[in-house]
C-alpha cells in the first residue's frame, strides 16, 4: 500500500479531471465535485475522507446515462480509495 495522503492527491486529481469533462453529463460533475469537496477537507481523518467519498460516488456509478470512460474513471477512483485504511 502507497501513502494514503499521496492516494488522496490523486483521486482529487482524477476528479478534477472529470469535472472538467464535458463529455460526461453534469450530474456526474457535479457528484465528482462533492467528493471532491470531501476530500479536500482536511478537517476529518484521511480515513473517514475516503469513505464518505465512496459512498458519495457509490450512489452514482450505476447511472445508465454515464460514458464508458467515465464509468471507468469511477471503478479506478473507487479502487484507489478502498486503499486508504480507515484508522
Amino acid at each position: 500500500m502507497g501513502d494514503p495522503e499521496v492516494t488522496i492527491k490523486n483521486c482529487v486529481m482524477m476528479l478534477q479531471h472529470m469535472m472538467e469533462d464535458n463529455t460526461i453529463p453534469r450530474n456526474i460533475r457535479r457528484v465528482a465535485n462533492d467528493t471532491y469537496q470531501v476530500l479536500t477537507n482536511e478537517s476529518e481523518a484521511l480515513g473517514l475522507r475516503a469513505a464518505t467519498a465512496i459512498s458519495i460516488i457509490d450512489e452514482v456509478s450505476n447511472d445508465p446515462n454515464m460514458p464508458v470512460h467515465a464509468r471507468t474513471r469511477i471503478w479506478e477512483l473507487v479502487s484507489q480509495l478502498e486503499t486508504i485504511p480507515l484508522d
